[in-house]
């Protein structure tokens, strides 16, 4: 079998949110081809051989493109396998089609995967259906415009405005304040609700609602990164429908501290809840530097060893003064003896036993703040 390009959609921002398909092909790559908004964890579902390319944003002069279409040609003419993994949907505002036509032009094999656009993905996790009977009949999605070495978009903003229906846009900083007066300017009501999201599906999500004429004043105040920005009578449905950002856990860092043996069960239960887990087990993670600059919100020890290696790690005389600003929640006597030698003071002290129960303790003791 001839070697193949697949140009494959990652998903709106969270790695769990890749198509099936697209993990699979993924898992059997030679080489994987990524944009910088590709989450990092994505990467680690391709096999250790695999070598792996970043190739940075997205590419704001056409010889970049360019470039990147000759790498992905050259790696399939060497045999391999190519993963190229995109930010959303390869198709859609994106340079997915123009290295499909390059691959079909040089005769070179490829297949396309496709993925949920950050427009569809990022509003359903902010609780904003973009279409519902009576916010209108249309859907409008318009490219934004993050560089300047891109071509600016081209948008009538007369037509635009006096659509019934949900704008999305994606928008950098400098262009929302643009965005909302040209909307304002040419007929949209400054009283109809508008949405800017930031880092959608992701643990650091935020949502800010409010009018457009409220969100012009908002950014020109005080700008924003680049979001996604939605317009329309459906954004009134988020404080019904919010979900994501709404578990007892979110906007929580919380750092697993295990012995390697163990299972990563309590982290899936704290993701679960909506906080962001850091395991200790990760090779890249500064345990001590996350403490000292009071990144973490939460650390759990489900062992004696965890506590003590802990101790060890960081210094046991500054083991106590790190973790006085978290909420250490410990499970089982020898771990809650382990603390206490340690001179710890755990705020969720939890018996021996059910992992789910040791997560239920600690957004309790969340919900109590």
């Amino acid at each position: 079998m001839r070697a193949t390009v697949y140009i494959i959609g990652a998903g709106p921002g969270a790695p769990d949110l890749i198509s099936l398909r697209g993990y699979r092909l993924l898992q059997k790559a030679d080489v994987v081809i990524f944009d910088h908004l590709v989450h990092p964890d994505l990467l680690d579902a391709a096999p250790e051989h695999a070598e792996r390319i970043d190739v940075g944003s997205a590419a704001p002069e056409a010889r970049d493109q360019d470039a990147i279409c000759y790498l992905l040609a050259e790696k399939a003419r060497e045999g391999k396998t190519v993963a190229r993994l995109k930010w959303g949907d390869p198709f859609l505002f994106d340079q997915g089609g123009e290295e499909a036509l390059f691959l079909h032009e040089q005769g070179v094999r490829y297949e396309v995967v496709p993925g949920a656009p950050h427009a569809i993905g990022a509003t359903a996790y902010a609780g904003i259906p973009i279409t519902y009977p009576g916010g209108g009949d249309t859907v409008t999605f318009v490219r934004g415009h993050e560089d300047e070495g891109r071509e600016k978009a081209r948008i009538d903003w007369t037509a635009l405005a006096t659509l019934d229906g949900t704008i999305v846009s994606y928008a950098g900083p400098q262009q929302l304040p643009k965005m909302l007066s040209s909307l304002i300017e040419h007929g949209r009501s400054p009283g109809e609700p508008a949405a800017i999201i930031l880092h959608g599906t992701l643990s650091s999500q935020k949502t800010i609602t409010g009018t457009l004429g409220s969100l012009l004043a908002q950014v020109k105040e005080q700008p924003v990164g680049a979001g996604l920005l939605i317009v329309g009578k459906v954004v009134n449905f988020r404080d019904h429908l919010r979900w994501f950002d709404s578990r007892p856990l979110f906007g929580r860092r919380a750092l697993v501290m295990h012995s390697k043996e163990q299972p990563d069960d309590l982290a899936d239960l704290l993701s679960a809840q909506g906080a962001e887990v850091v395991l200790d087990t990760d090779a890249d993670v500064d345990v001590y530097r996350q403490l000292l600059d009071r990144k973490i919100d939460l650390v759990t020890f489900t062992s004696a060893s965890a506590v003590l290696n802990f101790a060890a790690s960081v210094g046991a005389d500054q083991a106590s003064d790190l973790l006085a600003h978290t909420v250490v929640a410990v499970q089982g006597d020898a771990a809650a003896d382990a603390a206490g030698r340690a001179n710890i003071d755990p705020a969720v002290q939890q018996p021996a036993g059910s992992l789910l129960a040791f997560a239920e303790a600690i957004v309790t003791r969340f919900k109590g703040n």
